[in-house]
């Protein structure tokens, strides 16, 4: 009956041996499939930089356009061009405000209020009651 015993002790090796091989594969395949998915996402993170680069460099090339089609000389051209009879601004288009902006937008929103208030006085008067007889 020592066969019993001996016969046992190789089961349970074979079984821990199986077992220790079962989840060193897991995890090689877990590693393998985190490899993949890490792979992908850089893929992904490279096609949208890519994208990211194309559509700054078309908005760098449309905003050259628009900048050479707001010159005076393009502008002018076309005024020529299309007959639209327009004329260059003969002042400074911009007007530089060294007064407070708040200041003068307030006045100039209540500028109504306190001028109607101004032309009409209203007499306060006060009645003395005797509630005490």
């Amino acid at each position: 009956m020592n066969k019993t015993s001996t016969n046992a002790f190789v089961n349970q090796l074979l079984v821990y041996t199986l077992v220790m091989i079962c989840f060193s594969g897991s995890i090689g395949l877990g590693t393998v499939w985190l490899r993949h998915q890490i792979s992908v996402t850089a893929n992904n993170t490279k096609q949208l930089e890519q994208r990211i680069a194309e559509t700054e460099r078309h908005m760098a090339e449309v905003n050259t356009q628009i900048t050479e089609e707001q010159s005076i000389d393009v502008l002018a051209r076309r005024n020529t061009e299309w007959r639209l009879g327009l004329v260059l601004p003969k002042e400074p288009q911009v007007v530089r405000v060294s007064d407070s902006v708040e200041q003068r937008l307030t006045a100039r929103n209540n500028a109504e209020i306190f001028a109607a208030a101004s032309n009409v006085v209203i007499p306060v008067r006060f009645r003395l009651v005797n509630n005490y007889h």
